[in-house]
């Protein structure tokens, strides 16, 4: 008869030790490795395999290692750990380190039954992070048991990368370009959204009538949202019917009160409290109309509110969060500020000629267009903005304007004419998507349109092309040369894809013609535009960062459209910003700024340039009017409030309109204008409004729910289990060094270098397949950075990069085979001569599992977890007396002041062995631990009794002892002399 073998137990299958997973049943048994990952699973039929039962080997006594070696085995336990016992199941798996300011939305979470949260936490903070660990937490506890993330079309692939990199959670995309071959693989009747459990959908696509139903009728239980502002509108505005068919999409989702919905902004209410309203209703219907100013509505709103500056995270966990000292500071190193500075241009005479006579032929078409109906009065005017706004760009820019039919001049009416030229020719900040929106648009707006005079404006502007006449192209030049010189690296951000393509052209090396660009024969420059798919920009600017390569004299510039303003992050290759062409909304500008003023940023301080014409008669101002207030505003509140859409085109259509009547003469009497100045009186209040009403939502709304002191009780929960950056930092070096590996750095504190050409061959394999082969075949210097957030080819130093993974799997199984060929650093045995001790002391490294009844709304799920604990005794196994944790800590900094014979050594290592198999304390220590962990469980969801009912935690039985290292006390003589060689095998 087949033996039953319970969860958590150990059995020897196909060569091997294995751990039985719950899921296993009399006659089929589900087996993980011991030490190994899920990914290894595997299912075997005790009726056709040989399974036994196993017992982990104890330590050879005669392997015995030096005083490094407790400490290097420790640390590639816990670094290999993929299903830590503690309330937080994801955060062992996931290959990211979240800072410990991005955990509290995520204790947010877990105190609701079904979670319903708006994170708006400032640019650049982390809002994917935050969530896709609220969603790797749900999926891996059973709370969901499927996702889907709405997101713009052009974020959606950078999504699906974020997820299965960092979070190891594979995503089909939904797109329109996606939907034919997904649907073709479908069983009749079957939806797309019950095939594939995890989706990336683009919010455009899915809110059209046609594909909405079916997507609400089959949403999975787990919903994200990003940039969810754009889905609501305030009450008092006109919603676009784009607007409104996103909210509809999402008032539907979020009518399923069982549906876990996040939601991710920002900017939550863009200026506008009712948008605001909306915003929290999706989240929960209350918020919509609960007096905040109430202490009772302030507290519903922060069980699902979060929104934080980087002031409030950039040092968290300190006394001055409310915490008795600083040991768990951290220090997140966001940029300190954007330098900003504006600087001028004036036109050419055969630019300004070509402008001003641009400028007669629009007012004379809006002029001719006004006594023919409201239609052709519309169509005329987005005509003369798109011809002023790309002469305005660049000469490439207008000629291709000219040469282009207006997309109004198909319009029936007026206000399709609007709905048609608007998104063109202005820069709302919340229109649908930046996807098409950097083509040039069309000046040409009837048949009958004088084509010779068109044509003659567009040849002059082709014969100004290049620096000699194009001064705003030379002052570019200059700026550039400045910011390259000082080791930085720009994007140059146009408004139109033929500019971008235009200063490319202009500014780049031609290995073929051998023709050298002005900035130097070691800058690379590439352009992205929206011509591209987002996939391919992505492509784009890493093969120009490789380009550029390590050489520490070459530079990159990067040309791009707004198609980049949004969502991409460029923050590892490039720290300043170049605004080439004015945005007519400042929200754009903070847009650009943000893909690389964010955290992982290494520059303390972005650059940012404003080109603007001074005599152009629009960009000085639009500078005055909205860049400028907009900086303002965001210095006085430590963060970015939008200007509402329809008040910046209101001053921008007077300015417009003024350039028409009167041209570029006597432009300062625009300021006097009565329309300009009454437009600007209606922008400076209602702004000023929005920026008070921020301010003191920031201060009335702050997050309260989950004080410091909670944050700080899990952060050093998480790290007694898993280990922190300074334990992973010391692995690494004193690892890779035993190893045979060549390290540069400048300090114990500072990043380093390693050259892995002389470590084993398996520890080489290992990481080609990380780094990639050529970096290992050509003994390439791998970068080892304390900042988590790193670039391709670099390694963080923390537990879940995959280079730190791959040398840790490779200490872990080397310490493990006694016969291993090849340095071996950590070893399971050790007996060190030391001033640390008085007496003889024993430290064991013990691994327990954990078998886990957890409850959800989906049922109980039974899990096998793992954990990894130091303990220490002084005297014998018999009469052990048991020191507290830290002592036991402690012992791992120890350091050898006398040799130690090895043959005593392991007499006495034998010894200690066999008398440790009678002591009955690890198991009562291991019962105490699971007590601890059931607490911390409970603790976690204590604010939903329903979801803690029925949970247990449950020690699996032997404890497994991995590692046994005894400190024996130095002779006098010893401790005072100078420290010997250390360990019994120095």
């Amino acid at each position: 008869m087949a033996l039953t073998y319970s969860a958590g137990s150990l059995v020897k299958a196909r060569g091997r030790e294995w751990v039985v997973l719950p899921e296993s049943e009399s006659d089929l048994l589900v087996l993980r490795p011991l030490g190994g990952s899920d990914d290894d699973v595997a299912a075997v039929f005790p009726a056709f395999e040989t399974v036994e039962e196993a017992r982990f080997a104890p330590p050879e006594p005669s392997d015995l290692g030096d005083q490094r070696a407790a400490g290097l085995l420790r640390t590639a336990l816990r670094v290999g750990f993929r299903s830590g016992a503690g309330p937080f199941r994801s955060l062992a798996s996931i290959a990211v380190e979240p800072r410990a300011y991005q955990l509290v939305p995520l204790l947010m979470a877990l105190r609701q039954k079904t979670v319903r949260m708006l994170i708006s936490d400032d640019v650049g903070i982390g809002k994917t992070i935050e969530a896709g660990l609220v969603a790797s937490e749900l999926l891996a506890q059973g709370e969901a048991s499927g996702l889907a993330v709405l997101c713009s079309p052009a974020l959606a692939e950078q999504w699906q990368q974020e997820l299965r990199s960092k979070f190891g959670l594979d995503a089909e995309l939904v797109l329109s370009s996606t939907v034919t071959r997904l649907e073709r693989g479908l069983d009749l009747g079957q939806s797309l959204f019950d095939r594939y459990p995890n989706v990336i959908v683009s919010t455009d696509f899915i809110k059209s009538p046609r594909h909405r139903d079916d997507f609400v009728r089959h949403c999975p239980d787990l919903v994200i949202v990003d940039e969810a502002h754009t889905c609501v509108a305030a009450d008092d505005t006109s919603a676009g019917a784009q607007s409104q068919l996103r909210y509809e999409l999402l008032r539907r989702v979020a009518d399923d009160a069982d549906r876990h919905l996040l939601l991710v902004t920002a900017t939550p209410h863009s200026g506008k409290e009712s948008a605001f309203r909306n915003l929290l209703g999706l989240v929960k219907p209350d918020l919509a109309h609960v007096d905040l100013e109430s202490e009772t509505g302030r507290k519903l709103l922060a069980q699902h509110f979060v929104a934080r500056k980087r002031a409030d995270v950039r040092q968290y966990l300190t006394k001055e969060d409310g915490l008795s000292d600083d040991s768990l500071v951290e220090r997140t190193a966001f940029p300190s500020d954007r330098y900003f500075k504006d600087e001028t241009y004036k036109l050419s005479p055969e630019y300004r000629a070509l402008l001003d006579d641009a400028i007669a032929y629009a007012s004379e078409r809006v002029e001719e267009a006004g006594g023919q109906g409201k239609r052709e009065a519309r169509i005329a005017w987005w005509s003369a903005i798109a011809l002023l706004r790309s002469l305005v760009s660049s000469p490439r820019a207008a000629a291709q304007t000219l040469r282009t039919r207006s997309a109004a001049a198909v319009a029936a009416s007026a206000e399709e004419a609007d709905k048609l030229g608007a998104p063109l020719n202005s820069d709302a900040a919340d229109s649908d998507s930046m996807e098409g929106m950097d083509v040039a648009p069309g000046a040409e707006i009837a048949e009958n349109d004088p084509r010779s005079r068109l044509a003659e404006l567009a040849d002059r502007a082709v014969e100004l092309e290049g620096p000699a006449q194009d001064l705003k192209l030379k002052a570019l030049i200059k700026h550039l040369k400045a910011l390259l010189a000082d080791g930085y690296h720009p994007i140059v951000f146009c408004r139109y894809i033929p500019t971008a393509k235009y200063l490319a052209e202009q500014l780049a090396n031609d290995p073929e013609t051998k023709k050298r660009g002005p900035l130097g024969a070691k800058t690379v420059v590439k352009a992205v535009t929206g011509e591209l798919s987002p996939q391919q920009r992505i492509d784009n600017i890493e093969a120009l960062a490789a380009e550029a390569g390590e050489d520490a004299a070459a530079r990159r510039v990067l040309i791009a459209t707004d198609c980049l303003s949004e969502g991409v992050n460029l923050q590892h290759y490039f720290d300043a910003v170049v605004h080439y062409d004015l945005a007519w909304n400042p929200t754009r500008h903070d847009q650009r700024e943000g893909r690389v003023d964010r955290y992982g940023q290494r520059r303390d301080e972005v650059r940012v340039i404003t080109l603007y014409g001074d005599d152009n008669g629009i960009d000085g101002k639009v500078l005055e009017v909205l860049i400028k207030k907009h900086r303002q505003i965001k210095k006085d509140l430590g963060i970015s409030v939008s200007v509402p859409d329809e008040l910046s085109t209101g001053v921008t259509d007077a300015i417009v309109e003024w350039l028409l009547m009167r041209g570029r003469e006597n432009e300062d009497a625009l300021f006097s204008a009565e329309a300009f100045k009454v437009n600007t009186a209606k922008l400076d209040s209602d702004w000023n409004s929005a920026a008070e009403r921020e301010k003191a939502s920031r201060s009335r709304f702050a997050q309260r729910s989950i004080h410091p002191q909670e944050v700080a009780r899990e952060v050093a929960s998480i790290r007694e289990a898993l280990g922190g950056t300074g334990e992973v930092k010391t692995f690494v070096r004193e690892s890779l060094g035993a190893l045979g590996a060549v390290l540069r750095g400048a300090g114990e504190s500072e990043d380093f270098t390693a050259q892995v050409g002389g470590t084993p061959a398996g520890l080489r394999d290992a990481l080609a397949t990380t780094l990639g082969a050529e970096v290992i075949e050509k003994d390439r210097p791998i970068p080892f950075r304390n900042d988590p957030a790193v670039a391709r080819g670099e390694a963080a130093l923390v537990r879940t990069d995959p280079v730190v993974g791959a040398l840790a799997s490779h200490v872990l199984n080397a310490a493990l085979d006694a016969q291993a060929d090849g340095s071996r650093p950590a070893r399971r045995c050790g007996v060190v001569t030391t001033d640390a001790v008085t007496t003889r002391t024993t430290l064991l490294l013990v691994r327990y599992r954990f078998h886990l009844a957890l409850p959800s709304r989906s049922g109980e799920k039974q899990l096998v977890a793992e954990d990894a604990r130091l303990l220490a005794f002084e005297g014998s196994p018999k009469n052990a007396v048991w020191l507290p944790p830290e002592r036991a800590a402690a012992l791992l900094d120890a350091t050898a002041t006398e040799n130690t014979a090895p043959q005593s050594g392991e007499r006495m290592m034998k010894r200690i062995l066999d008398e440790l198999e009678t002591n009955g304390y690890l198991e009562t220590y291991g019962e105490e631990l699971a007590a601890e962990l059931d607490a911390s469980h409970r603790r976690v969801r204590a604010a939903s009794g329903e979801i803690v009912r029925g949970l247990s935690v449950t020690a699996q039985k032997p404890a497994d002892v991995l590692g046994v290292y005894v400190y024996l006390p130095a002779t006098p003589a010893a401790s005072s002399a100078v420290p010997a060689a250390s360990g019994a095998s120095a």
